[in-house]
């Protein structure tokens, strides 16, 4: 380590975005890619329907619906549809003697066993074939479950990644003393200068998104992190802090008792009374606890709306009275910071101008990291090159570059690739897409392992051009959601994933061309001697 404090903090800085700056990357693009979640899935499921009726008619679709499917279901779970998201989810509990024993000794099946669940077209309450696929969910659950890890380590490793991240950002400040007149400097064609002036221009450009995201990170995870108080209050039953800290509606408690019509009351009604009670907010969902009997009670939450906080209230009614028997406790203020501070992080609020600017903020982080990540391997190179021979560190950290700046790309488009390509009836269609995502990642990267060179750069990022940009193609040749029709329909959120697409693959093609046609700068010897022969040729 260096001597001298800002010297210091400059060694921290580098060594800490180094070990884990590869991770990031993925956590970071997934995690932006999230804030689309919702339309990723939209697209990926392109025979759901486009247009839902009021939540109204769509609540009382969907229970007529599970009266048919699970009558005998100890709970009915429903979200309705909302302007993001225009299909309906159903789930149900069956009765543990309704579940057939696992054949394997594994877990019990889903469908047809203890659990089931259903898309719905909320226009008619019938069931939807539309393909299965985790669509925008699987990026979500990447960015902190990181897909084939045990879920824990998965955790450990993401919060490890994200107090690293926050130490480089605190060091970052304090290494550039001139960081924000910095901001405004850009010297393109100088080589290093400039490789250090574009992660200093998107640092500082979303410096206080990436300082939130990553300290409100750490804070979703935190009772994993930190459990001993949780333990130490609730040695017996973890789940009552839970209850009591988050404050939420009591479980239920008690089995069925009697007999009456499933919901005999009108849902619209329980709805409306919810709405009068929450002054006009909008119903997230509801659960039918204990349906058709006598003692059944119905849950309802409200939706997220334009609150910062993740917790939303929720109120309990009696089923065949319509009255209300509770309402989810007043949080008390720790409960309230720890609610807006997970709502800040996945922004479930924002409006699509301020989602856009999170999306825009989220691919700044992006760059940032990936440009550390190439700076390091930029300034190693001339020490190498004075050596006569490249290290295994350097080939090494020039390979995971390439295998993860220019291949993650790969990786994501390769995974909607596979959604449009793969068979719609082929069994674990989810697993499979996920498969091709990683599939495509690792050929990337044992590629840039094989020939880290400025030519698998170049190959890489134009192989993830063409894929993004020929996805909108894809689209139209194999669904009837395409580019065109979206856009005549009026439908937005379908056309602006595949204008992103094209976005992203003009993009790609624009880096590839410059790392192509890239000379570096001269060398101070170099100008010295164009100089000296340019001042000969004068005196001649």
């Amino acid at each position: 380590m260096k001597q001298g404090f800002r010297q210091s903090m400059a060694w921290l800085h580098t060594w800490t975005g180094l070990l884990v700056g590869w991770v990031l990357l993925l956590i970071f693009m997934a995690g932006t890619a999230s804030y689309y979640r919702e339309e990723i899935s939209r697209w990926m499921r392109p025979e759901l329907p486009r247009n839902a009726v009021d939540a109204d008619q769509a609540a009382a679709n969907a229970l007529a619906f599970l009266r048919e499917r699970a009558p005998h279901a100890e709970s009915w779970n429903v979200s309705l549809p909302d302007p993001r998201n225009p299909a309906m989810r159903t789930f149900w509990r069956n009765p543990e003697s309704m579940a057939p024993p696992p054949a394997d000794g594994g877990e019990r099946r889903r469908r047809g066993g203890r659990f089931g669940d259903a898309t719905l077209d909320p226009n008619t309450g019938r069931e939807v074939s539309a393909r299965d696929t985790r669509g925008g969910d699987f990026f979500y659950r990447l960015h902190f479950d990181l897909h084939y890890l045990p879920v824990l380590w998965a955790r450990w490793i993401v919060g490890f990644c994200a107090m690293f991240m926050l130490v480089a950002i605190v060091t970052g400040v304090i290494t550039h003393k001139k960081i924000f007149r910095d901001f405004f400097t850009f010297r393109p064609g100088k080589g290093l200068r400039s490789w250090l002036d574009f992660h200093n221009v998107s640092a500082v450009m979303a410096l206080p998104y990436h300082a939130m995201i990553t300290y409100t990170g750490i804070v979703t995870l935190m009772f994993l992190y930190l459990p001993w108080g949780v333990k130490a209050a609730y040695p017996d039953d973890e789940d009552a802090f839970f209850n009591d800290a988050f404050a939420r509606l009591a479980e239920v408690q008690g089995p069925a008792a009697g007999r009456a019509p499933p919901l005999p009351l009108p849902i619209q009604q329980l709805l409306d009374s919810a709405r009068r009670h929450w002054n006009g907010a909008q119903i997230a969902g509801f659960v039918v606890h204990r349906p058709g009997a006598a003692n059944a009670v119905v849950d309802i939450q409200q939706r997220d709306g334009r609150r910062l906080s993740i917790d939303t209230p929720s109120l309990r009614y009696d089923a065949v009275s319509g009255a209300l028997l509770g309402a989810s406790p007043d949080a008390g203020g720790a409960t309230r910071t720890r609610g807006v501070l997970y709502g800040l992080h996945l922004a479930r609020f924002a409006e699509p101008g301020l989602r856009a600017l999170f999306f825009l903020s989220g691919l700044a982080g992006c760059l940032m990291v990936a440009s550390g990540v190439v700076l390091w391997a930029v300034k190693e190179r001339p020490k190498h090159a004075r050596a006569g021979k490249t290290g295994v560190g350097l080939r090494l950290v020039d390979a995971l570059n390439i295998g993860t700046v220019a291949g993650l790309p790969i990786a994501f488009a390769a995974y909607f690739w596979g959604n449009r390509l793969l068979p719609l009836q082929l069994a674990g269609r989810p697993a499979a897409e996920a498969d091709v995502f990683f599939c495509a990642w690792g050929a990337a990267l044992l590629a840039a392992l094989a020939w880290p060179r400025r030519a698998m750069w170049v190959a890489q990022l134009y192989l993830g051009a063409a894929a993004f940009a020929l996805l909108p193609l894809l689209n139209a040749l194999t669904t009837r959601t395409h580019l065109v029709a979206a856009i005549a329909d009026g439908d937005w959120a379908l056309a602006g994933f595949d204008l992103a697409m094209i976005g992203f693959g003009a993009m790609l093609a624009c880096c590839a061309w410059r790392v192509q046609h890239w000379q570096p700068p001269p060398s101070a010897a170099q100008r010295k001697r164009r100089q000296h022969g340019a001042g000969e040729e004068a005196r001649a």
